[in-house]
Formats: C-alpha cells, structure tokens, sequence
C-alpha cells in the first residue's frame, strides 16, 4: 500500500475494520479537494467499497485563530461534534446528507490530537454543474428539489436560535446582533489591507448600526445550512440533492440563509422562492456577507491557501460589493 493520510496505514486499517468489517480492507487512499475547515479522504476497498474520511485538524484550518477564540465550542461551525449534532437531525427529518458510519472523537489517551470520520461516499457532483447545465429540464430538476429541500428545512422552527441539541445554553440577545459584532471584527482586518474601504471604515460602522436599528425582535427561527453555496451540495444521478459541509447549520434568522443563497446562485435563485423574508433583515445580512467574504478572501491568501487565485478574486469581489453598497446607500 502506498498511501497515507493522517492516520497511519495500519490504523486505518483497524479503524475501517472494526467500523465496516474484516472484509472491508483498504486498497487506495486519495485526498479530496475539501475547504478552508477540514481534510477529507476518499477511501477505495478491495471489495469494491468506497467511504470518506473527515479529519478536523484544526492545525490545518485555515481560520484556527478564530476557532481558537471561541469561547463556546458547542456553537462553533467547526468540529465533530457540531458535525455529528447536525447530521443527526438532517436525517432525522428527512434532508438528505452523507450517513455518519463512525465518530471518533479524540481525547487526552488518544494517539491522534484530532477528531476523525467515517462517512458514506456520494458518487455525484458538486450542484456548481447543474447551476448552468445546457439542459434546462436536467437544471428545472435539480435545483427545484434543492429548493423544496431548503424550503422544508426552513420550514422547521423553534422559539430559541442556535444548535440543534436543546440542552445547550443559549445567548439572550438577538441572533443577528451576533452577526453584527463579527461584520464589525471582519471589517477590523479587511481594513488594515484594503486602502478603498478602509477610506470608507467610519461610514460602513454607521451603515451596520442604522440597518441593526431598523430590525424588529422575532422569536421563531428556521433550521438554515449557515453556508449554502453550490459547492457544499452533491448531486447524485437520480438528480438527488445531498448537503455536506454541515457544521455551521443551526436555528437562525432564515434571511442569514436566502441572502447567502441570493449571492452564491445568482440568476438560479429564483428556484428557492423566498416567502416571507423580513426586508431589513435581508439588507443587513447582505452587507454583513460582503463584508465577511472579503475578509475570509484575505485570510485565506494571507495564510497560505493552495489555491490563491480564488482566494484573491473571492476577497476582489466581495470588496467590490461592499463598496457598492456604500454608494447605493441613501
């Protein structure tokens, strides 16, 4: 066997084997392209069999330092614990993502300094392929089932903001005043490295506090992915949606949601069919995005991304947007 990955060779092995079965022997070990927060592995077996490994190496997390200040891990977006909350209660009710088969969670015995999955293999692509897929009846199929998915996993409410487990504490505040502070903190660091908008810093402060004030108090919250794009959703060929990159889900404004969703998919938004959004909500979370997608870019370039070109134009864009707002504020 000739490959490795952040378990050694024989003890992935008897991880495969004591989860899966003896018959179940690894023949190849290939890395995934993953994202900024986890290191995933495909898994071949000599049995025809193919799983996932998700590692959560938070030494490899591209954001460590602000993962590493959050004095709550029970409401970080990073982790297996958040990952296997999640999991569970998208299929309990229904919204289909990778199976859990097993998680091991490290501890001070442990050999590995890090938590480790295993997970099913969708064979599928990124929904990115059906977004602008030559056939317009293939693009009708998919993206109408991920919006009746979406829109069903809106569609579940609670009273309370947050993880799905009830018996986690939960913040008294208003959820979105959260995301005020962070728009306030990523605009921190966009500043010290974008001359254009840290020209602008005084008036972007103002803008944030005037739309906070204009939000009115709300007490249901609907279940939202927390970063849906088409690249953290897998399309297998019955055109059958799958969510990954689950860990930041949670009860949350839903607006949070639709205006992500609105940036990532473009002319295709039009296939979640938004009802009942809260205007001011969705002005305040689109300039929150902008904001944070621009500093997330030069974080990314500035730690070392392999792939600094998208790192670059994600960081150009959005601080094109957000200068944009600027001017079309009134």
């Amino acid at each position: 066997m000739g490959w490795t990955c952040h378990l050694d060779q024989a003890d992935l092995q008897e991880y495969v084997e004591k989860v899966l079965g003896t018959g179940y022997v690894v023949a190849e070990v290939t890395r995934m392209h993953g994202g900024a927060q986890k290191v995933v592995y495909k898994i071949h077996c000599d049995n025809g069999f193919v799983c996932v490994l998700y590692v959560w190496d938070l030494t490899m997390n591209y954001f460590q330092e602000e993962i590493a200040n959050e004095h709550d891990v029970h409401e970080r977006s990073f982790g297996a614990y958040s990952f296997e909350m999640n999991n569970r209660w998208l299929r309990e009710h229904g919204i289909l993502t990778p199976a859990l088969y097993d998680l091991h969670v490290h501890t001070k015995q442990s050999r590995y300094p890090f938590d480790y999955a295993l997970v099913e293999y969708i064979e599928g692509q990124k929904a990115e392929a059906y977004v602008q897929h030559p056939d317009h009846r293939v693009q009708d199929e998919v993206l109408e089932r991920l919006g009746d998915m979406i829109a069903g996993m809106h569609a579940h409410q609670r009273q309370i903001y947050g993880k799905p487990d009830p018996s986690e504490g939960r913040r008294q505040e208003p959820c979105h005043l959260m995301q005020l502070d962070n728009a306030k903190k990523q605009l921190s660091y966009v500043v010290l490295h974008h001359a254009a908008i840290r020209d602008h810093h005084d008036r972007l402060i103002a803008i944030l506090n005037e739309l906070e004030s204009r939000i009115d108090s709300r007490k249901r919250y609907g279940y939202i992915h927390g970063e849906l794009g088409p690249d953290h959703v897998l399309v297998t060929e019955r055109f059958e949606p799958y969510l990954i990159d689950i860990e930041g889900a949670q009860f949350f404004d839903t607006e949070h949601e639709h205006t992500f969703l609105e940036l990532r998919f473009g002319e295709s938004y039009r296939y979640f069919r938004p009802t009942g959004l809260d205007p001011n909500r969705m002005l305040f979370y689109r300039l929150h995005h902008y904001i944070s997608l621009t500093s997330g870019g030069l974080k990314l370039l500035h730690r070392g991304f392999p792939d600094p070109a998208f790192a670059r134009s994600l960081a150009d864009y959005h601080a094109r947007n957000t200068l944009r707002f600027i001017e079309e504020w009134r």
